[in-house]
C-alpha cells in the first residue's frame, strides 16, 4: 500500500494544482512534493535493509486475460531511486520560485505528473507496466521543454522525442517477444522473464533491443546526440529533471531488465559496451573542455559521468554495480546543484559564456562555497559523494580489465580540467561588465543549495548509509545473473 501511495500521490496532487492559479499552484506543488518525500522516509523506516527481495509489493490483474498485472514493489535499488526522485523534486520546484512562468498551474502539474512516471518506472514489476510508465515520464518533460524552453525549443524537443520513442519501440518489441516465450497463458511479470531459458542467439538480439532503448535515455555514446541541445534549450527545471532523475531511468533499466533477463547476451556484448562507454568518457570530456557555454559544458560532463557508470555496471561485479547505484545518487545531486547555480548566474548576468564572466567570488561568499563544494563533488574529491561512486566504479572496471580501468580513469583527470577551468573562469579574475554588480544567494536559493551540499558530504563521509540499502539487492541481482 505504501508503494501505491508513493506512486499515485503526485498524480493526485497534479490534478489539484491544475485547478489553481498563480502562486497558489507552485505553493501547493511544493507542499505536495514535501509530503511525497515524507512518505518515502516513512517507507524507508519500515524497510528491511537486510533483505535483497522485493518489499511493500502490491499486485492485482490489469489485463487479466493477457496475463498482464499491475505489480509494483521496491527492493534496495528501487528504494534509493525513489528516494533520489522525491528528494530532488521539491528542490527543483523550489528553484523555480525565482521565475515567473506563464500558466504556472500547468507547469507545476507537469512536474508532478512526471514524478509519477519516474516513480512508476522505479517500482514497476511488470514489463508492460514498466513500459507504460517509461512512456508516461516522457510526455510531461516534453511539454515543459517545448512550451517553456529557449528559442530553438521546438526542433530540439522534437529530436529528443523521436530519439526516445525510437528506442522505446525496440524495448516494446523485446518485451512482447519475452512475454510470448513465457509458458502457459503467458505472463509479463518480471520474475517470469528472469526464469526464461532463452538460447544464446535469442539473448543476443534481445540484448541490443533493450540496450538501445536504455542507452538512448542514459545517454551512452553514440546515442547521446540529443542530449546537449535538449539540456541547453530546456528551462532549468526541465534540465534538472532530465539530468538529475530521468537519465537514471536508463541505468535502472539496465540493472532491472537487461542484466538479469539476458545474461548470456550481456556476457557476449559487455566488452563492446565497455569500449563504447570509455569512448564516451574521453570524447565527452574533451568536448566539455572546449565548451564556452556553462550549460553545454555540464551537459557533456554528464555524458562522461554516465559513461563511467555504464562501464562499471557492465563489469558484472559487486564493486561495479554498487558503484553504479551510489553514483546515480551522487550524480543526481551534483548535476542538479550545478545547473541551478548556472541558472542563478544567468539570471543575474543574462549570459552563460565563460569568457563574459569573472570575479563573481569577490562579492558572493555563499555562492562561491556552494559552487566549489558541488564542483569538487563532481570531480570526485575524497570525502565528497563523487569519490565514493567513482572509486567503486573504477575498482570494478580494473577487476574486469586493467587497460579498460586505466582508460576509464581518465575521467578523473579530464573532469578536473574542465570543471576547475570553468570555476576559475567564472568565479575568479577581474570582474566583467556582466558581473560588475552581482548579488549573493537569496534565502530561497540557499534553501535549494544547502540540502544538496549536505548530501555531498553525507554520501562522501557516510556512504554505508546508502550502500547498506542497496547491497542485498545487488547481491540478489548478481545471483540471478550468475545462476
Amino acid at each position: 500500500m505504501t508503494t501505491a501511495l508513493l506512486l499515485f500521490w503526485p498524480a493526485f496532487a497534479a490534478l489539484i494544482v491544475l485547478l489553481l492559479k498563480g502562486q497558489a499552484a507552485r505553493t501547493v506543488a511544493f507542499v505536495a512534493s514535501l509530503i511525497e518525500f515524507a512518505l518515502v522516509l516513512f517507507a524507508l523506516a519500515g524497510f528491511n535493509t537486510a533483505s535483497g527481495s522485493t518489499q511493500m509489493a502490491l499486485s492485482f490483474p490489469w489485463v487479466e486475460s493477457a496475463g498482464i498485472g499491475f505489480t509494483i514493489g521496491m527492493d534496495g535499488i528501487s528504494l534509493l531511486m525513489v528516494l533520489l526522485t522525491t528528494f530532488l523534486v521539491p528542490l527543483i520546484i523550489l528553484s523555480s520560485f525565482k521565475h515567473e512562468y506563464k500558466s504556472p498551474n500547468a507547469f507545476y502539474a507537469l512536474i508532478l505528473f512526471m514524478q509519477t512516471g519516474l516513480i512508476g518506472v522505479f517500482v514497476a514489476l511488470d514489463a508492460f507496466l514498466f513500459y507504460f510508465f517509461w512512456e508516461l515520464a516522457l510526455i510531461p518533460v516534453y511539454f515543459i521543454a517545448a512550451i517553456w524552453g529557449g528559442a530553438r525549443r521546438i526542433p530540439v524537443t522534437f529530436k529528443f522525442f523521436v530519439y526516445t520513442i525510437f528506442g522505446s519501440l525496440f524495448m516494446l518489441a523485446a518485451f512482447v517477444y519475452l512475454y510470448l516465450q513465457t509458458p502457459g497463458s503467458h505472463s509479463s511479470e518480471i520474475f517470469a522473464f528472469y526464469n526464461l531459458n532463452l538460447s544464446s542467439e535469442s539473448q543476443s538480439w534481445i540484448f541490443w533491443f533493450l540496450f538501445i532503448a536504455f542507452a538512448i535515455k542514459m545517454p551512452v555514446f553514440p546515442f547521446h546526440t540529443w542530449q546537449p541541445d535538449t539540456y541547453t534549450e530546456s528551462p532549468t527545471q526541465a534540465t534538472m529533471l532530465l539530468s538529475g532523475i530521468m537519465l537514471k531511468m536508463g541505468i535502472y533499466g539496465v540493472l532491472r531488465w537487461l542484466l538479469p533477463v539476458v545474461p548470456l547476451g550481456v556476457s557476449q556484448w559487455a566488452g563492446l559496451v565497455l569500449v563504447l562507454a570509455i569512448i564516451g568518457i574521453v570524447y565527452a570530456s574533451f568536448i566539455a573542455i572546449r565548451q564556452r557555454d556553462l550549460k553545454r559544458l555540464i551537459a557533456y560532463s554528464s555524458i562522461a559521468h554516465v559513461g563511467l557508470i555504464a562501464a562499471g555496471i557492465f563489469t558484472l561485479n559487486e564493486q561495479g554495480l554498487q558503484g553504479g547505484v551510489i553514483q546515480m545518487l551522487s550524480h543526481g545531486i551534483n548535476v542538479v546543484g550545478l545547473f541551478f547555480i548556472i541558472d542563478i548566474i544567468f539570471s543575474r548576468t543574462n549570459t552563460r559564456e565563460i569568457t563574459s564572466l569573472g570575479g563573481i567570488t569577490q562579492t558572493t561568499p555563499a555562492l562561491s562555497i556552494c559552487f566549489m563544494i558541488l564542483m569538487l563533488g563532481s570531480i570526485a574529491l575524497p570525502l565528497t559523494n563523487g569519490f565514493v561512486g567513482e572509486f567503486l566504479l573504477l575498482s570494478g572496471v580494473f577487476q574486469y580489465n586493467g587497460w579498460f580501468g586505466a582508460a576509464a580513469g581518465l575521467t578523473i583527470i579530464l573532469g578536473a580540467v574542465y570543471m576547475l577551468r570553468m570555476f576559475q573562469g567564472v568565479m575568479f579574475g577581474p570582474k566583467s561588465a556582466a558581473t560588475e554588480v552581482f548579488a549573493d544567494l537569496t534565502m530561497n536559493e540557499k534553501a535549494v543549495l544547502i540540502p544538496l551540499v549536505i548530501m555531498v558530504f553525507w554520501i562522501g563521509l557516510f556512504p554505508n548509509t546508502f550502500l547498506s540499502i542497496s547491497e542485498p539487492a545487488v547481491g540478489n541481482l548478481l545471483n540471478i545473473i550468475r545462476r
